[in-house]
């Protein structure tokens, strides 16, 4: 599956904007995020992420593989239910993957047609608005319809950095 995503930095009034175009409230999620760094590659270089998400309705792995394009955070992922996360992260500990990073969130989802709309507060950055569609190989019909619903808030910007790059940049700048 190709998960196709736009992300902006999120102004005060876009849940107002979201209820405009008719987004109908999914529910409100925490998200526990821990990545992982692989023994064998890079994965800042490689352009992936490794991935235990903890919520509510239980855990997954989710592997993310580069992303496929110079204006979004489209790409490939494939995600698996956990039973008890913390004995996969031993798992992974015992084949010689380390803990990289951990990154916290309350999320509100938004219902707009095909696609989900994320309001996420991050821990350490602040605000944002994520719109998510999922795709297939030919993913630019939902490419195209993740940008309009961007523009339709209002937003041009589209972030193309995970939370975890840029909690990282910002603790390489705080040094």
């Amino acid at each position: 599956m190709i998960e196709v995503e736009v992300k902006a930095r999120s102004p005060p009034d876009v849940e107002a904007k979201i209820a405009g175009l008719g987004g109908e409230l999914m529910g409100v999620e925490t998200h526990l995020d821990l990545y992982f760094k692989s023994p064998s590659r890079d994965f800042a270089r490689t352009d992936e992420a490794l991935r235990i998400r903890v919520k509510e309705e239980g855990a997954r792995l989710t592997y993310k593989g580069p992303k496929l394009d110079s204006e979004t955070k489209s790409r490939r992922e494939l995600t698996v239910r956990v039973d008890d996360p913390e004995a996969l992260e031993a798992i992974l500990e015992s084949v010689g993957f380390s803990r990289a990073s951990v990154v916290k969130k309350r999320r509100t989802k938004y219902a707009l047609g095909e696609a989900v709309l994320c309001v996420d507060e991050v821990q350490g950055l602040g605000s944002f608005i994520e719109v998510e569609l999922s795709g297939d190989e030919d993913w630019a019909d939902q490419k195209r319809t993740a940008l309009e619903i961007l523009a339709k808030l209002g937003l041009s910007e589209s972030i193309r950095e995970s939370y975890l790059e840029l909690l990282n940049d910002s603790e390489a700048r705080d040094g």
